[in-house]
């Protein structure tokens, strides 16, 4: 059971990643997603661009990660292919977990962006440790 619900857990983070990936690498640009970031203005945006691609790209490679990871761990036909998902998912949670961290030392205004960038990973974590 609770490898399910830690299942449920890194499968939702991931899925959040693939949404920022999607804002920060393909509609940046867009007034609706860079209003979303705090960019001041649309010069702001295409300034920034190259950076929200970069770092959007970051993101999907967290949520491929975790995805590879949970594949491995459910579908691994031995004990180490089973080992080696968890180990994946745990280091691609813990990066999240980890981003989200740093994002939150940048500024108070960050906080709630922290929150909803780190809380599903950081759940799925801790229930990867006991799945």
């Amino acid at each position: 059971m609770i490898a399910i619900l830690a299942t449920v857990f890194a499968a939702l983070a991931a899925l959040l990643h693939v949404y920022i990936f999607v804002m920060e690498s393909l509609q940046w640009t867009q007034p609706r997603i860079w209003k979303r970031f705090g960019v001041r203005d649309q010069a702001a945006a295409e300034t920034t661009r190259p950076m929200a691609y970069n770092q959007g790209f970051y993101n999907l490679f967290l949520a491929i990660g975790t995805g590879i990871g949970l594949a491995l761990f459910w579908t691994g036909a031995d004990a180490a292919g089973e080992a080696a998902g968890r180990a994946l998912v745990l280091f691609s949670l813990g990066s999240m977990v980890a981003a989200a961290l740093v994002l939150v030392t940048s500024g108070k205004g960050y906080a709630r962006a922290a929150a909803t960038q780190g809380m599903l990973p950081l759940i799925g974590f801790v229930l990867f440790l006991f799945a």
